[in-house]
């Protein structure tokens, strides 16, 4: 059977006030002739298809309507699973009506994996589907003290009992799947995502999901990526980028084929749905975005534009930009004093020893944990290693690690 990996739709989201509509209804349009161009059989759906618990009745129809264009008559199978953003049982309130056009739909986290036929190739897929499983949605406290390590512990814990679970039901003549909503440790993050964890406690380690699914679908992370260096396990990434941290990000779902018992080969299929996001910097002030404007820059873009300036830009200048470009959607002036502060701060920064500042990095990387003892027992003897072999650079070493904390 053909697969293909979706998720994080996050339809009736809105870019400053800007409506995302049409350009989900394109993305629609275009994962549906993807799915026919491939011949895809099921339809992962990894969560987050709304942007908000209470979605507009725009966002719930165009849902629907993908929904349908997808199941084809139920010449397809497609299978659904809530998100942090999604109300589990606004979710699966339709599953009585959906299944009939073989449309699966999961909003709470249940013991009970999905078990679906494949028309065209009459084998079955056995899912071991977890819905966003929050505390609230597994009705259960997992730590009774507030302490994060405890939490997060207990949390990757009972994520891991549920999965083995749910993944006991694999079986060895059917393509064998897992799918879930989670914030897997190491993966990176965007600002669109709405914290799923809070302090970094609903965090999964890896080794909770399981080892003998052929793929494991998530959603939550809006970049696409591989999870701990495994290729079948992955985020495909929201199909349009919803804040400027995520521009220049290539947008993508995943395809593959699957036979039971046999290894799969995912590759990314690329999504041209979607304006690209794009961040202008105009050191030469505003004469320069002038200048852009003229030779038709990004016309086809929302752009966060920020412009060096000395003195205040009068707002009829402001009017005019935005009439020249209406992707236009932040315009910052930056003056000579916020330069000079920007550039205290990173000395600031460079004056802190080198194992602070990669504690600062491995939290900012790991949702707020702290690394243990044997973690810092290594990285202080990489650089020491480094140190040896191109002799004394601590200056350097600062300034790498720096760096890294800045771009994580």
């Amino acid at each position: 059977m053909r697969v293909l990996h979706t998720g994080d739709w996050h339809f009736g989201r809105s870019l400053e006030g800007r409506s995302r509509l049409a350009e989900q209804e394109a993305f629609v349009d275009e994962l549906v002739r993807i799915a026919e161009e491939e011949a895809v059989d099921l339809v992962l759906v990894a969560g987050d298809v709304y942007d908000s618990v209470n979605p507009p009745a725009a966002a719930e129809q165009l849902y629907y309507e993908a929904l349908t264009r997808l199941a084809d008559g139920g010449r397809r199978a497609v299978a659904v699973i809530a998100g942090n953003h999604d109300h589990p049982e606004r979710i699966a309130a339709s599953a009585p009506l959906a299944v009939r056009s073989g449309i699966h739909l999961a909003g709470l986290p249940e013991a009970k994996p999905l078990v679906i036929g494949v028309p065209r190739t009459g084998e079955t897929a056995v899912i071991a589907a977890l819905p966003y499983p929050s505390e609230s949605r597994l009705n259960e406290l997992l730590a009774a003290e507030a302490d994060e390590r405890l939490l997060r512990a207990a949390y990757s814990e009972r994520v891991g009992r549920l999965m083995a679970e749910l993944a006991s039901a694999f079986r060895p003549d059917a393509v064998n799947l897992a799918m879930s909503h989670l914030y897997v440790l190491g993966g990176v993050e965007s600002d669109s995502e709405r914290p799923i964890q809070v302090g970094g406690a609903y965090t999964v380690d890896p080794d909770a999901l399981p080892a003998e699914a052929q793929y494991t679908a998530l959603g939550h992370l809006h970049r696409p990526q591989r999870v701990a260096g495994r290729e079948t396990v992955r985020y495909c990434g929201s199909p349009l980028a919803y804040s400027f941290s995520e521009a220049g990000q290539a947008k993508s779902v995943v395809l593959f084929e699957a036979v039971p018992g046999r290894p799969v080969e995912p590759r990314e299929v690329l999504l041209s749905a979607g304006k690209p996001l794009v961040r202008w910097t105009a050191t030469g002030g505003i004469a320069e975005v002038w200048r852009w404007l003229d030779e038709g820059r990004d016309p086809n873009a929302w752009i966060d534009l920020e412009i060096h300036v000395a003195d205040l830009i009068a707002p009829e200048e402001i009017a005019r930009l935005r009439k020249a470009h209406d992707g236009i959607l932040h315009i910052r002036p930056v003056f000579p004093r916020d330069r000079e502060r920007e550039d205290g701060g990173a000395a600031a920064r460079d004056r802190l020893p080198v194992d602070e500042l990669f504690r600062r990095f491995y939290a900012q990387k790991t949702g707020g944990a702290e690394p243990d003892e044997a973690t810092m027992r290594l990285f202080l003897e990489l650089v020491a290693e480094e140190a040896e072999d191109a002799g004394p650079r601590p200056e350097a070493d600062r300034e790498a690690a720096a760096g890294g904390e800045e771009g994580a």
